[in-house]
């Protein structure tokens, strides 16, 4: 039997790694991009189980014309996470905003142009493309779909703009740029965007790296970490909203596998978090850290602050998503962590 063929940008990715699964798990061949054979051979490794059905595609710079033109070729859809981040660049639009953007619309020309196969494109957007950074904490305030970061180009290189905030309005950039390209090109595919916000759980690829970990799963980690110790100060999490990581993997297999769900942006989040639960998590559920974890004010909750809120309840009505609690995602994560303690 011929399976159908996915393709699956920025495979070795901490999201992408577990989109690759649950596509896998599902029955697809998938066929992964990364930037370099050594990153190939490791998420290879990972999924050695099913090295039948999973291929690769070395693209080392997405933001390069014709980076994906080969890629596209023969799949019959297209899930895009690869996006680039670094907390500190040198150049805002170099390296910031023109990868995602760029990206983004590099892989909808390839696939207009050699793929007329191709069904459906997921692009994994995110929470950062709706954020308003001006409102700081918007307490009363409850984000949907319906919401957009509206800081500028201009604003976004600014000099005195932080990074992340240009990596934020980048996010919304790119995402704005797919639907454009939807409206103007109108191609024989549609598309779906997902949005998450900060995305914890077990870190489950080959290339994962305690030393360069990305951002989200990097805020649990300095929480229990062999140089934590009790009198840290807890720092503020990036936003006060979360989500599992297999649960971003399910929105995006439902997106593209949802008729209901093609042409629609969905925000994924399984609500409000703040740092002091994730260390009363960790405190109270892993005791092989608990010597380690900040006190804060133990299990005080949100610490008394008013933050805004979300809505993910389209998500649950038409892709049928049902989140994981907080407990579960902060315990699994957690192992995994000490499981790579292990190898180093």
């Amino acid at each position: 039997m011929t399976r159908e063929t996915i393709l699956i940008t920025g495979a070795s990715g901490f999201i992408a790694t577990h989109v690759v699964n649950a596509f896998l798990r599902a029955g697809y061949a998938v066929r992964g991009t990364v930037r370099s054979e050594e990153k190939a051979a490791k998420v290879h490794r990972t999924f050695s189980e099913y090295s039948e059905r999973l291929s690769f595609v070395i693209v080392p710079d997405i933001a390069q014309p014709y980076a994906f033109d080969e890629a596209v070729q023969g799949v019959v859809g297209v899930i895009h996470t690869a996006c680039p981040f670094k907390a500190e660049v040198e150049d805002k639009e170099r390296d910031l905003l023109q990868p995602s953007v760029l990206g983004t619309f590099n892989i909808l020309n390839s696939i207009q142009k050699y793929a007329p196969q191709v069904r459906r494109v997921v692009e994994t957007s995110s929470f950062a493309g709706m954020l308003d950074i001006s409102k700081g904490n918007w307490p009363g305030h409850v984000y949907s779909e319906a919401d957009w970061n509206p800081m500028t180009y201009a604003e976004a290189t600014n000099a005195n703009t932080p990074d992340i905030a240009t990596y934020c309005a980048g996010k919304a950039m790119a995402e704005r740029a797919a639907w454009d390209f939807m409206a103007r090109e109108n191609p024989p595919f549609d598309l779906v965007t997902i949005c998450p916000p900060c995305v914890y759980g077990p870190n489950a690829n080959a290339t994962a790296d305690l030393v360069k970990l990305n951002t989200s799963s990097a805020e649990i980690y300095q929480l229990m970490s062999p140089m934590s110790k009790p009198s840290d100060p807890l720092p503020p999490p990036v936003v006060w909203v979360w989500v599992d990581v297999r649960d971003v993997a399910e929105a995006h297999l439902k997106a593209f596998e949802v008729p209901e769900a093609g042409g629609q942006r969905f925000l994924v989040s399984a609500g409000n978090h703040s740092s002091q639960k994730i260390a009363d998590i960790l405190r109270d559920h892993v005791a092989e850290v608990q010597d380690r974890v900040p006190l804060g004010k133990p299990h005080s909750g949100m610490g008394g602050r008013e933050v805004y809120g979300v809505d993910a309840s389209k998500s649950e009505k038409v892709l049928g998503l049902r989140y994981h609690p907080l407990e579960e995602t902060v315990v699994d994560a957690a192992r995994a962590f000490l499981r790579l303690e292990q190898v180093v």
